[in-house]
């Protein structure tokens, strides 16, 4: 039922069974530190077979390099022939394909926690492997294993906490799990767009408060400022009368500076984006990539002010960091760029 509402992002039965989900990501990470040593830093392969609809298959097969991640709890067996069984097993319904995942992991590599689980299982005989939420694979060959058939093998690649273009996504999704309970599910909800269901949570807690900033941030984005300022207005309520984590408080510094930059409050805009960067640059390295946010947001600002020479100054020093901290392609970057073009043309 968990993993049903995962995948269809159901979010009732999410807060319903929300402590469970805690619990078993909390038994997979125990798990996870007792075995590892097992493997004996080995690369092994696990499988997973199951129907996908062509729509969805189609990307896949076209996205070779590209990312893919499970939202729910996945399940894996190191039997190859097990896996198959299911895959073939979905052969018989219309519109579907059969696909057959093998999935390379490197144990020695930092990344979602996963557990095997034989003797906890009702099939011990699957030897499975179950990985916690939001395990995230880079896609490599796909190939027909029967060509009479629509039955497909697809080569998956755990990635790591060290690969530097899923380093913003990873972290970013991670937020979800790593924290509180509550907290993991209000990231969760709030990222699959069930900000009614991510307000019902308990109000008192600060981590609440990252996604109250998160749902404003949303509402920015949609040019629904009203609702944006409310958002995080509730959100600094919260830290400023709990304690909390001051890189949380920076982030709705940040946001709310932003969404005054956007409604063209520049002074008011101004002193959030100052406030946020007075603590970003106390607690993170003077090279983060959080950092050339801010330095972005205040070239923007500047740009709108018509400060050019301040402006160029932030946009640059964005750049710098971005240049040395992120892919060339990342798309912070490509856009730090694109205002520092705009930035020249006015100067």
């Amino acid at each position: 039922m968990l993993n049903r509402a995962l995948r269809t992002l159901d979010g009732d039965i999410i807060i319903r069974m929300g402590f469970f989900l805690c619990d078993l990501h909390r038994q997979i990470k125990d798990l996870h530190s007792k075995q590892i040593n097992q493997y004996n830093g080995k690369t092994f392969l696990v499988y997973r077979g199951q129907g996908l609809p062509t729509a969805d298959f189609d990307k896949i097969a076209k996205s070779k390099g590209g990312l893919i991640s499970f939202n729910n709890f996945l399940s894996t067996s190191k039997d190859r022939l097990v896996s198959l069984g299911f895959a073939n097993g979905a052969l018989g319904a219309p519109d579907m394909v059969g696909v057959l995942f093998q999935m390379t992991i490197d144990p020695k590599e930092l990344s979602t926690p996963f557990a095997s689980i034989p003797e906890l299982s009702k099939f011990a005989l699957e030897d499975e492997i179950l990985f916690s939420m939001h395990t995230v694979f880079r896609i490599g060959e796909v190939r027909k294993i029967d060509k009479n058939t629509s039955l497909y093998q697809v080569d998956l690649k755990l990635t790591a906490d060290d690969d530097q273009q899923l380093h913003q996504l990873t972290n970013r999704i991670r937020q979800e799990i790593d924290g509180s309970g509550w907290y993991r599910l209000g990231q969760l909800l709030f990222q699959i767009g069930q900000f009614d269901k991510a307000e019902a949570l308990p109000e008192n807690h600060p981590h609440i408060a990252i996604a109250y900033s998160n749902i404003g941030d949303v509402h920015r984005l949609m040019s629904d400022y009203e609702k944006a300022l409310s958002f995080h207005g509730k959100a600094l309520n919260i830290q400023e009368n709990v304690q909390c984590n001051p890189l949380d408080c920076a982030l709705t510094y940040i946001n709310l500076g932003e969404t005054y930059r956007e409604i063209k409050d520049y002074s008011t805009a101004l002193t959030y984006f100052q406030k946020g960067l007075e603590i970003r640059g106390k607690k993170l390295p003077k090279d983060h990539p959080d950092l050339a946010i801010v330095y972005h947001n205040l070239a923007k600002l500047y740009l709108s002010t018509r400060k050019y020479s301040i402006a160029m100054k932030n946009v640059q020093q964005a750049i710098e960091i971005a240049q040395e901290k992120l892919p060339s392609t990342h798309p912070r970057l490509l856009k730090y760029k694109e205002t520092f073009e705009k930035i020249r043309k006015k100067m």
